[in-house]
């Protein structure tokens, strides 16, 4: 009963510090949670477009990296893809958002492999139609994750295909020939 009792109040303890630290309105890089994540990261991945203007008009830094040990350098853009949140990527790439930043470690994911991942093809399409690298091949792990880590890197795949025949039927509607 008591090691219980501890035990929920080590869990409410972690939630408190973390909604204190979200309660600040400072918008500099100091205040962040336990995951290392700043309160534009919370937003991003909540889908929360006000919050996301609010404080990258406050200043905030649109590229701004996680820093938690498990974090490994994720950008608000990479939260925002991982949920599919289309209206706030639009506003981070707006306000100046690097569409290919890469995670630290060996296989530096970008939010569009996040988006890959997590098989979100409205994301996927999203990044690819707003310029996102792709290299040509699958199976390039300089620039792509493992095919084993990221299965929906197929869909990312087939989206460029679609966007690239949508891009180059709609430039020849124009011309015929003679």
């Amino acid at each position: 009963m008591i090691q219980e009792h501890l035990l929920r109040s080590n869990s409410n303890r972690r939630r408190i510090k973390r909604s204190n630290s979200l309660r600040s309105n400072s918008s500099g890089d100091d205040d962040r949670d336990d995951r290392g994540w700043t309160n534009l990261h919370v937003g991003a991945r909540k889908g929360d477009l006000k919050e996301v203007k609010r404080l990258l008009d406050e200043g905030m830094d649109a590229n701004v990296a996680a820093l938690g040990p498990k974090s490994h350098g994720l950008t608000p853009l990479h939260l925002a893809a991982k949920g599919g949140h289309i209206k706030v990527m639009d506003e981070l790439l707006e306000r100046g958002a690097n569409i290919d930043a890469r995670t630290k470690g060996a296989c530096g994911w970008t939010p569009l492999h996040t988006a890959a991942k997590e098989r979100n093809r409205r994301a996927i399409r999203f990044l690819i139609e707003n310029g996102a690298f792709l290299p040509d091949n699958i199976e390039d792990t300089r620039f792509n994750p493992p095919v084993h880590y990221c299965p929906g890197l197929e869909w990312a795949y087939e989206e460029m295909k679609r966007v690239q025949q949508e891009s180059s039927s709609s430039s020849g509607e124009g011309s015929y020939s003679s």
